[in-house]
């Protein structure tokens, strides 16, 4: 099962030039080998910081009217780092995984009333081993100035001053996220892993080796200097070849299979993300593909509209030139021959537009002479 972790960093003044270049990506070179600069691009905001994390800090201090004793040695800034573990995230999917970075920054605005007015910038990073999300805050209480008015005052040790704060804090966000559907067992507050004392000497060979190290030299009877050589050198080799040994080649084989495993890994990265490029264009397709049979629903409407303006059109000449017979005391069909012959039209639609056809190439023609 994996783990729903949310860690906490603090930060003075001087501190955030530095965690600025990094979460925003402003530095061309990284000391993290991690960083991937080809997925950069796959990096997302949740809340964009426009300015510097310093000029950014200054503008929220002055917007939001938040008091404070600032000095050089004061914890300004906090930063939660977000995540999981990368098994998690490819079992949930992209789409998933972008609720799960939302529902944790929802979490982080309503935790202790901080708001997000209050938040400096929320960085979704993709371009490592692990998604995870870098949410920088101003760490905001509660408080009565002198006066006894109620203010909100910038203060680290007062967000953070309950006796197991990140207990709770750990406690509070695995409710949350976990109620929000997501299957994760809660964070240690920790990094550490516990190995117990049997599990060590498994994996140490301890008794091995505390045997082979528990030669003593008093239990022989040394003559000179050069059989005490003999002893430790002896005592040496057997550690060498039993314990030393077998461990390099076990490693040299790990090795291997860990080179080969990356390169496997590295292939099934690549095609990950043309997937993910295919999805994306898929998507776009799918998008489009509705707005043509949008557009298609509304021509075809647009050609039965015409098609019932032009039998109402042919209905009314047809009641036109009965009504003319009448007049004239002629047939139909002479009434009909004497309106073409006059006008020199059609009144059938279809050889009329041949006749309008073929004028306007006569006149194409008239025209190039």
């Amino acid at each position: 099962m994996s783990y729903a972790i949310i860690r906490n960093e603090k930060y003075k003044r001087e501190n955030l030039k530095g965690i600025y270049r990094h979460n925003e990506r402003k530095n061309t070179n990284y000391s993290n080998k991690n960083i991937d600069k080809d997925k950069t691009y796959l990096n997302y905001n949740i809340k964009q910081c426009k300015n510097s994390y310093e000029k950014e800090f200054d503008n929220i201090r002055q917007k939001n009217n938040l008091k404070g004793q600032i000095k050089s040695v004061s914890n300004i800034v906090c930063e939660y780092i977000i995540t999981s573990d990368l098994e998690f995230f490819n079992d949930i999917g992209i789409d998933e995984t972008k609720r799960f970075f939302q529902e944790s920054y929802n979490f982080v605005c309503e935790y202790k009333n901080l708001g997000e007015n209050n938040i400096i910038s929320a960085n979704v990073h993709l371009d490592e081993e692990t998604p995870h999300l870098h949410l920088t805050f101003i760490p905001v209480a509660d408080s009565t100035d002198k006066k006894g008015n109620k203010i909100r005052k910038i203060a680290c040790s007062e967000f953070w001053k309950e006796r197991d704060s990140y207990r709770i804090l750990q406690d509070n966000y695995y409710n949350y996220i976990t109620s929000k559907g997501f299957k994760l067992e809660r964070g240690q507050t920790s990094n550490l892993k516990h190995i117990s004392l049997e599990d060590y000497k498994k994996i140490t060979n301890f008794n091995k080796v505390k045997q082979l190290c528990e030669i003593k030299v008093e239990e022989y009877k040394v003559k000179d200097i050069e059989e005490i050589k003999k002893i430790t050198i002896d005592r040496y080799k057997k550690i060498n070849n039993e314990i030393i040994q077998p461990l390099k080649t076990q490693n040299s084989i790990l090795i291997e299979q860990n080179t080969k495993l990356n390169k496997e890994l590295t292939k099934v990265s690549k095609i990950v993300d043309k997937a993910d490029m295919c999805i994306l264009e898929n998507k776009e397709l799918h998008t489009q593909n509705r707005k043509l049979k949008s557009k298609n629903i509304q021509l075809e409407n647009e050609v039965h509209k015409l098609q019932k303006v032009l039998n109402c059109a042919k209905d009314i000449i047809s009641y036109i030139c009965h009504w003319i017979s009448r007049k004239l005391n002629l047939t139909f069909d002479k009434t009909i021959e004497k309106i073409e012959y006059d006008n020199d039209i059609s009144v059938n639609p279809t050889e009329q537009l041949e006749r309008e056809y073929y004028r306007e190439l006569e006149r194409e023609e008239e025209y190039e002479m």
